[in-house]
């Protein structure tokens, strides 16, 4: 959905439509990478138990962007005014946008390292992660749509693979459907 929200910048700020889009994103994520630290508990139950705090936070900043660039078509604000007037609030700008704003690409940077190093996934998944947590903000500073396709990009493909090998493996684990007469019977030998 953050690819699909590129697509709908406008020239200074992200639009109506592209904000909303960025809100209805940040609860995909989280319901994916809620999925993801699920799976990562048993490897690395320290690592969750910080990381997806920290991730959930990282979400609620992407929220808070999403909701801004809204308001910004809304009320017919640029992005620099907004900034600005964000800068009357501290307490707002601070807690929400330069704290929890930050916390998302930072957890999803340090999620590539442990896939990486914990080898739930191949290298090249993790890297790719880490190298879109990096490209994220500088995408979303410099309102550069090509910058942000290219960081979409890196984020889109290994979490699509590992979105793609969760659901072949839960099919693999649950095994196939049996129909109503053998649904109850155990296997002879068993």
């Amino acid at each position: 959905m953050n690819l699909l929200a590129g697509f709908f910048w406008q020239n200074d700020t992200q639009g109506v439509t592209a904000g909303t889009i960025i809100v209805l994103s940040n609860a995909c994520w989280l319901i994916g990478l809620i999925g993801l630290f699920e799976r990562l508990r048993p490897t690395t139950p320290r690592y969750v138990a910080i990381g997806l705090p920290v991730t959930v936070f990282g979400a609620i900043g992407g929220v808070a962007y999403g909701v801004q660039s809204i308001h910004e078509g809304l009320f017919a604000v640029s992005h620099a005014d907004a900034v600005e007037r964000l800068g009357e609030h501290p307490f707002a700008a601070y807690a929400v946008y330069w704290t929890c704003g930050p916390l998302f690409p930072i957890s999803l940077f340090v999620l590539g390292l442990v896939l990486a190093k914990v080898r739930v996934a191949p290298l090249p998944v993790g890297i790719m992660v880490s190298l879109g947590a990096i490209v994220f903000p500088l995408s979303r500073i410099t309102r550069e749509a090509s910058i942000a396709h290219l960081a979409d990009l890196f984020l889109l493909l290994p979490f699509l693979y590992l979105g793609l090998r969760s659901l072949s493996q839960s099919r693999v684990v649950r095994g196939p459907q049996r129909d109503g007469a053998d649904a109850g019977r155990r296997p002879a030998g068993r």
